[in-house]
């Protein structure tokens, strides 16, 4: 059985859960357990390689920032395969099955960077071909479709936020490669959601040179550039957010007190704090923007995105005053939560609109090829923030903040510009209306 997209009225209702379409919980619920391996495998890896394989700040920084790039890179080519050979199903499935075998290949320390390379490999066939699906589960004139994106972002990240504390607590109390398993177990939870909740799920689309045909004639003349220089704005952006997983965890662990009623927290939990963030803020953003539609106008989204770059930008700025003022140690964990805080308050406004942007303006016969295109520039923006965050021992906790602060605001300059030039078109959905 498969929900029409046009389902209306009491139909439509009887079907709904949370009031979106139920395909839209299966989806976010398998994401959900994908998040949950990714962020518990990012929360243990940098601590891993220091403390347990011996290597230098510099050398761990540099193949965290390699190995999050490839789970970016490798979606290219799994975009392309699902689209054009697979089909989004298989190529979910397989992904997960190949994303599973990589974590559990984790708790053997000579595997490595073989089980680095899998991960990423089955990320390739996993990531694009998900969020690629809620587009089709709506009308083009629904008005959930637009927020359907941020309402996915809130349940995945809730595997983000569950995935320090548990994978984080079994690394660091009873081994690293508790931690990893309990990755792999994760993954494979999500998959078994994936193929029980199959039913509520868009009907598979033809792949094939026929789709190419039809997606040649572009009715949104300028997309490509648009999505094109928002990518590299993006790029940007992520060099300096994903130094949470990164230089972030180095400096929690060195530079902040973490010591409560005589107990110290625990570092990976930290990193649970951006995702229970996101749960706890996607509301208020949320609010916000519907009474600014009802009391002005709908803010466009790459103002929005521009905003976030501009937030995320005054996060840095107080967190390099704090290291400034704090000697090495001394630093209040409740400043790094604040950061935290902020810095997911600015995630918010930038990267699920750039992902809803890339979903809606993806032609016909390439949602799979189009949400990987996203994921490129995060590929190029963990290789950005891999390079410059190997900086942070040469230039000191303050100072490195500093320059994070820059990055973070030239992203959200560049995002303003390109809305006075392609703002229109960012809004428009230039599929709507059109025979899907």
């Amino acid at each position: 059985m498969t929900i029409s997209a046009s389902a209306t009225g009491p139909d439509r209702a009887a079907r709904d859960w949370f009031g979106h379409p139920r395909g839209l919980t299966i989806l976010f619920l398998t994401q959900m357990w994908e998040c949950f391996s990714f962020f518990g495998m990012r929360a243990l890896l940098v601590y891993y390689m220091i403390r347990e394989l011996g290597f230098t700040q510099q050398k761990a920084s540099l193949i965290y920032g390699a190995y999050t790039a490839l789970i970016f890179l490798t979606p290219m080519a799994g975009g392309a395969l699902s689209d054009r050979w697979l089909g989004r199903r298989k190529a979910v499935t397989l992904g997960a099955t190949i994303m599973a075998l990589g974590h559990f290949m984790m708790a053997s320390q000579p595997l490595f960077y073989p089980a680095l390379i899998t991960i990423a490999l089955g990320s390739g066939l996993f990531t694009p071909s998900l969020p690629s699906q809620i587009r089709e589960l709506y009308a083009p004139e629904d008005p959930r479709r637009l927020g359907s994106y941020n309402v996915y972002y809130v349940g995945v990240n809730t595997g983000g936020f569950l995935a320090p504390l548990i994978c984080g607590a079994l690394g660091e109390t009873f081994g690293w490669h508790w931690g990893f398993g309990a990755a792999g177990v994760g993954m494979a939870v999500g998959l078994a959601i994936y193929l029980l909740g199959g039913r509520w799920l868009p009907e598979e689309p033809k792949t094939g040179p026929r789709r190419d045909r039809a997606a040649a004639v572009d009715p949104a003349p300028g997309r490509w550039r648009l999505l094109a220089a928002t990518g590299f704005a993006v790029v940007l952006f992520r060099g300096a957010y994903e130094q949470m997983g990164n230089t972030i965890a180095v400096w929690a662990a060195t530079g902040v007190d973490r010591g409560v009623l005589g107990h110290a927290i625990p570092m990976t939990w930290f990193q649970a704090m951006n995702p229970l963030f996101i749960v706890l803020l996607t509301p208020l953003v949320l609010a916000y923007w519907r009474r600014h539609t009802a009391r002005r106008s709908e803010m466009p989204p790459l103002f929005r995105m521009a905003i976030g770059g501009g937030i995320v930008a005054a996060a840095y700025l107080i967190l390099s005053a704090v290291a400034a003022l704090s000697p090495a140690g001394s630093a209040s964990w409740a400043w790094l939560v604040l950061f935290i805080a902020i810095v997911t308050l600015g995630e918010l406004w930038i990267l699920p609109v750039g992902l809803g942007l890339f979903g809606r303006l993806a032609p016909a016969g390439m949602a799979a090829t189009m949400i990987a295109a996203w994921y490129l520039a995060g590929f190029a923006g963990n290789i950005l923030a891999g390079v410059i965050g190997a900086l942070l021992t040469d230039l000191g906790p303050a100072p490195f903040f500093s320059l994070m602060a820059a990055v973070a605001a030239s992203a959200g300059a560049a995002l303003f510009v390109l809305n006075r030039r392609f703002g229109a078109l960012a809004a428009h959905d230039p599929e709507a209306g059109a025979d899907r």
